[in-house]
């Protein structure tokens, strides 16, 4: 399949060619990326080449491996957390789950780990990457809501202050370095083991079972589109090559390139809520 040229298209021409295309197909496997979640105040990584905004994130090697990594990762987190989890759905998670619910949607599958899909009203979701609400203990496997562990954390440093520089992906914040050495990091209160957001770090697979359950959806659908993902890290990316594979057409709209944009047989470089909103007004017009 040939790639449609991009950028191309006004913001209605987008819409109207998204509409087009899921009017054709009626159980649509989507996977969703960052792009989704932007608009809700949750920044990317990449930006529109595909290359790092920022330092990559931390490896589990480094979480596990290293105290001062251990205690820099959660005293960023704990300022980040708040900011997080104020965000709201925004038009792409609202206009994702009305397609759920008029059936259009056959699976979501995401590589974000906000819950914002769940939050919007979708219900056949994945979470390919996990979620940042929940933690695990990596000693005990002892599970915790986040939300007891940033209290943990709170009466752990009840005089701790850290200047805020800039919110990071995923809950994460940009603080004073300063500030790092005098965080008590949280440890599992029952063995004292180390915490870990039950999240896919870098240096990490997704569990198996979750990548067969979404692969097996895959291979039930008639078409794949995704929506606010680079593709450029291989979870996502893979999803996008079986569906090539499998001979499913494959529509992509994203601000700016893609790993997969010669897979794909619809490509759209237009925002990601705006495009998906109009086009579901166009489909719920007919």
């Amino acid at each position: 399949m040939s790639a449609v040229p991009h950028p191309a298209l006004s913001d209605d021409a987008a819409a109207d060619a998204l509409r087009d295309w899921l009017s054709r197909h009626r159980r649509v496997f989507v996977l969703t990326g960052a792009g989704c979640s932007t608009a809700s105040g949750i920044p990317d990584y990449r930006d529109r080449n595909g290359d790092w905004k920022r330092t990559p994130p931390i490896t589990l090697q480094a979480l596990t491996g290293d105290a001062s990594a251990y205690r820099r990762y959660w005293a960023r987190s704990s300022v980040g957390w708040p900011r997080f989890l104020a965000a709201r759905p925004n038009a792409a998670h609202r206009a994702l789950a009305a397609l759920e619910q008029r059936g259009d949607v056959h699976l979501l599958l995401t590589q974000n780990v906000d819950g914002l899909h769940q939050r919007a009203g979708s219900r056949r979701v994945i979470d390919l990457h996990g979620r940042l609400d929940d933690v695990a203990c990596l000693g005990c496997a002892a599970r915790f809501a986040r939300g007891e562990v940033q209290r943990d954390i709170a009466r752990a440093n009840p005089d701790w202050r850290a200047e805020v520089e800039g919110m990071a992906p995923d809950g994460d914040a940009d603080i004073d370095a300063g500030a790092v050495e005098g965080f008590q990091p949280p440890h599992c209160p029952r063995c004292g083991g180390l915490l870990k957001p039950d999240v896919v770090f870098f240096g990490e697979n997704v569990p198996r079972e979750r990548y067969l359950q979404a692969h097996a959806a895959l291979l039930e659908s008639d078409a794949m589109l995704v929506a606010g993902s680079s593709l450029m890290v291989w979870s996502g990316f893979r999803f996008a090559r079986m569906a090539a594979g499998a001979g499913l057409p494959l529509a992509i709209l994203n601000r700016g390139k893609t790993r997969a944009d010669d897979l794909a047989s619809l490509r759209l470089d237009a925002d990601i809520g705006d495009t998906l909103a109009a086009a579901l007004e166009r489909i719920e017009a007919v």
